[in-house]
């Protein structure tokens, strides 16, 4: 029989990975440019002045299998040893609430907050009942989803949490986390690795043959069966294969390390949107290319990487540290001004960089504040008091 062993006995000992904090970090700016091109392309459609398709910087969606493969290699190492020394399942699971979702509470109300400065106003121009603003935001703080059509759905076009469209990558973390509670960590290192391959493989069919009918992997943001069928595999994959990485990974030499992995990142987000041809979706290829092979490799690059790295400047740890610090935060807020700044495209009709870059800039600098305000004086004073109750 196990030892019960108290919280206290388990203290977070362990170096982090400074370099893979940071690149989330990265990830998470780009993610934030990501969604201003993806409001100049939604705006321009809604208006009738063009077809919906990002022009510039179309795969920043990838940011969030990134994330996960990120998740799984830190949960594998940060926890894979504790349980045979007493680690309970009710602690796993408090810390991770502990560290998840107190953003997704704070995400849930700067999204109604938003939604209320736009008035409510659904994209088909209808305005939503305040009570079922209120109802949504209860709903989201619970991370419970919406389906399509209910009344919850406050913005009209099928959002699993419609006050804050980014929730839904938590909602599948949950799941992950879950997963690994009750499965996952008790596989043998070969087993957890074939598992990993297996889903490697419906990944890449599920891109390469577009099930989606999307000519992307971008699934898993509305609760219907091919988003939730493709959500699951956007997250299983990554994470198991993150996890698997965390056993298996022994350090390379290798100089730049964090500029090496950032500069892959920004490129692979400026690849264009790829046609598909008769058989094969050309972008499912380049997306399952970046998924189940790039990635693992940055994750690997980056873990042997160490916050000296470059230059070796005094406070360059410390530029690392703060990327991995705010990455979440911004993550969970910057969403919701993307909707202001979106609505206010279609209302002026001004739904080009040309036009819209200082209202783009103040969008994306405005996202940066409220994170940083919000990891300030909310989400690291929650985490600490939190920490502290048994």
């Amino acid at each position: 029989m196990l030892q019960t062993v108290s919280s206290s006995s388990f203290s977070d000992t362990k170096p982090h990975y400074g370099l893979l904090d940071a690149l989330r970090g990265v990830a998470a700016l780009l993610v934030v440019w990501y969604h201003v091109n993806e409001g100049f392309a939604f705006s321009s459609s809604v208006c009738g002045a063009g077809d919906g398709l990002i022009r510039n910087f179309n795969h920043g969606y990838l940011a969030v299998d990134f994330f996960f493969i990120l998740s799984g290699f830190v949960i594998g190492y940060a926890y894979d040893d504790r349980w045979a020394k007493g680690f309970t399942i009710k602690e796993f699971f408090r810390r991770r609430l502990i560290r998840l979702h107190p953003m997704v509470v704070m995400g849930a109300v700067v999204g109604v907050i938003f939604f209320l400065l736009q008035g409510r106003c659904r994209w088909d121009g209808s305005i939503t009942p305040f009570s079922r603003v209120m109802v949504a935001l209860l709903f989201a703080m619970f991370l419970i989803p919406a389906a399509p059509g209910q009344n919850r759905e406050v913005r009209g076009n099928g959002e699993m949490f419609p006050l804050n469209g980014p929730s839904w990558s938590l909602f599948f973390e949950y799941i992950g986390n879950i997963l690994y509670a009750l499965l996952l960590r008790r596989l043998p290192t070969k087993v957890l690795g074939v598992l990993a391959g297996i889903l490697g493989i419906l990944l890449t069919w599920f891109a390469v043959t577009d099930v989606s009918t999307y000519g992307s992997i971008g699934v898993g943001w509305t609760l219907d069966t091919v988003n939730f069928t493709g959500g699951l595999l956007r997250m299983l994959f990554p994470y198991t294969a993150g996890m698997f990485l965390s056993r298996i990974f022994k350090p390379v030499k290798i100089k730049g390390a964090f500029w090496i992995c950032s500069a892959v990142l920004l490129g692979i987000f400026c690849v264009p949107f790829l046609c598909s041809g008769e058989t094969v979706c050309y972008n499912g290829i380049f997306e399952a290319v970046c998924i189940v092979l790039i990635f693992p490799a940055l994750v690997w690059i980056g873990a042997s990487g160490s916050v000296s790295d470059g230059n070796g400047t005094p406070g360059t740890g410390k530029a690392y540290r703060w990327l991995g610090d705010i990455s979440y935060p911004l993550y969970m807020v910057h969403y919701p001004v993307m909707y202001l700044f979106y609505w206010w495209m279609i209302e002026s009709g001004r739904y080009t960089l040309a036009s819209a870059w200082p209202q783009a800039v103040a969008a994306m600098a405005g996202s940066l504040v409220i994170a940083i305000l919000a990891l300030k004086f909310y989400d690291e004073p929650v985490r600490k008091w939190l920490s502290r109750r048994k």
